[in-house]
């Protein structure tokens, strides 16, 4: 199981350099193997529907909704916070952290703030 992280899909949707080491896991992206918290959605969106317009934001939504959405918890926000205050991570950063951990996925990132963290995978 893997998350995505929001770099990962705005490479790959945005035709950026690091588009092809991201296409295998925005293609290949599904309920059974990947799983998307609703912050990475949120940002997404935003971003998407900013630079390129509401029609590709939909379109990039409709391709996130195929993978396990998971919500952000009384639990889960908890365990941000925690992580938040352990690893000096921003908010979104911890959520998408701590959704990783607790669901036992892999992060797959480009972000720098993850780098060298446990259960991540960087792409560079």
């Amino acid at each position: 199981m893997i998350l995505l992280d929001s770099y990962g899909w705005i490479e790959y949707f945005a035709a950026s350099k690091l588009a092809d080491k991201y296409a295998k896991y925005v293609e290949q992206a599904n309920e059974e193997n990947t799983i998307t918290p609703t912050i990475v959605i949120y940002e997404i969106y935003k971003k998407i529907k900013r630079e390129k317009g509401e029609e590709m934001a939909l379109e990039v939504y409709a391709q996130m909704m195929n993978t396990k959405v998971v919500p952000l918890s009384d639990e889960l926000a908890m365990s941000a916070a925690d992580i938040s205050l352990t690893f000096g991570l921003g908010m979104a950063d911890a959520i998408v952290y701590a959704t990783a951990r607790s669901e036992g996925a892999t992060l797959v990132t480009s972000d720098r703030h993850f780098k060298g963290l446990k259960g991540v995978k960087f792409i560079g």
